[in-house]
This record gives C-alpha cells, structure tokens and sequence, in this order.
C-alpha cells in the first residue's frame, strides 16, 4: 500500500511539474476562465486527454511513435501554423481592445469555437506528446509494476491544475473588468501563442 501511495504521489509531482509550465493550452484555459466562457467543456477536454495522452504513455505507444520521427515533426507544423494565427487574433485585440471583460456568457456558436480550438491547442501540440506520452511514461516505466500507480498520479495532478486555472480564474474577473488589464492578458497570450508556434515551425 505504501509503495502504491509512493508511486501515486511521484506520477502527480511528475505530472503538476511538467503542466504547470506555461504554454498554449494553459493561456487558453486561463482567457477562458476569466471570461466565464464554456469552463467546463474546455477543462474537461484537457483533462481527459491528458489522461488519454498518459494512459498511451504508459502503455509504451511512446516508444513506438519515437521510430517516425517524420510523423512529429508533421504534427509541430501543423500545430505551429495554428498558434501563430491565434496568436495573431490576440495581438489584434491588444490593438483594437473592445470594452472590457464580458462575463455574463457567450452564445452557442462560442461554446463550439472554443471546445474546437481547445482540442486543436491540445492535440497539435507536440510538447503535449513530448510532456505527457514520451516523458511520464519513462518515468512511469521505471515504477514497473506500479506503472500505471504512477499514471493515475499523473492524471490527477492534470485534473486538480486545470480545474483549478480555469475555475479559480474567476477570480480575476474584476480586476480584469478593466479594458488596460485585459489587454496585458491578450498581449501575454499572443507572446506565448507566436514564440510557441515560431518555435514549433522552424523545428528549434
């Protein structure tokens, strides 16, 4: 029981350490806690992929995929070119700011966007494969028969973070009220979205 707890508690570490990193997907959840916008699709869609993408890890899949290397690097293009065109969107609101923070809901035709470009933000991320198939599920392989102890701590760690980000973001939601404020949340989620996607692109 103690070694499970043990392994538990290292795949949750292992987990928090490597989501917490601010990146795409994480600006992404945070804009859309702020806005109060479909909370619960976008974090449970990066919950349960995460999930997905460790379980995968942890089964070994990681060093399959490692043999087509060409396969990746297709995928850090194609995730590449979305980022900059998101990050572009967020620089053009920096620079033609609207009102505010918006925070009684958005319509149907938002709820979609944003459950279709969480998922592109999730599954056209190569560091998402890299963090969640290739390096939890090295270290999972070392807890041998605990493995998968190991990918339930992971998994978890990715559930409470990002719960956390997208529902605790709410309360930012009055100092964001402001236009200046929210500007400076635009312009750090269009910094990260372009150095990201120029990153992913150029392969460096």
């Amino acid at each position: 029981m103690n070694h499970a707890l043990t392994a538990a508690a290292a795949g949750f570490g292992s987990g928090l350490s490597l989501i917490v990193a601010i990146g795409a997907q994480n600006a992404f959840v945070l804009r859309q806690g702020v806005r109060r916008d479909a909370v619960l699709a976008v974090v449970g869609i990066c919950a349960l992929s995460d999930a997905l993408l460790i379980a995968l890890g942890v089964g070994g899949v990681g060093a399959v995929v490692v043999a087509w290397p060409g396969a990746v690097r297709a995928v850090g293009l194609v995730g590449g070119a979305f980022l900059l065109c998101y990050g572009a969107l967020a620089a053009r609101r920096v620079l033609r700011p609207g009102t505010g923070l918006r925070t009684e809901g958005e319509a149907a035709g938002s709820r979609r966007r944003a459950v279709l470009t969480c998922l592109a933000l999730t599954w056209l991320n190569p560091h998402v494969y890299l963090d969640t198939v290739f390096l939890l599920g090295s270290l999972a392989a070392d807890r041998g028969p605990l493995r998968w102890t190991f990918g339930l701590g992971a998994a978890l760690a990715s559930l409470c973070w990002f719960a956390a980000l997208g529902f605790g973001a709410r309360l930012l939601g009055r100092f964001l009220a402001r236009p200046t404020a929210w500007r400076v949340l635009d312009g750090l989620v269009a910094l990260t979205m372009l150095g990201l996607g120029v990153m992913l692109v150029t392969g460096a």
